[in-house]
């Protein structure tokens, strides 16, 4: 399991009634979300998936947005 050591960017996590989950979320990365039975195994998961995005991004040419610091959407 790829995790990344230094998370930067911004995690918007939520209980979703529909999904029976909490839901994590990296608005600045579109597409970038996971989710978990539990908080710290949505957290987990959403740190696995941000460093498979920006492999992907890399791998792809794509540019890989810079982390804004605190959340705009707040």
């Amino acid at each position: 399991m790829t995790m990344i050591s230094n998370p930067r960017d911004d995690i918007t996590l939520y209980w979703s009634d529909v999904d029976q989950a909490f839901i994590a979320e990296v608005p600045e990365l579109p597409g970038c979300a996971a989710d978990g039975a539990t908080y710290r195994e949505a957290i987990d998961a959403i740190e696995v998936v941000i460093a498979q995005w920006i492999e992907t991004a890399k791998e792809l040419g794509r540019p890989i947005p810079e982390p804004r610091g605190r959340s705009m959407f707040a």
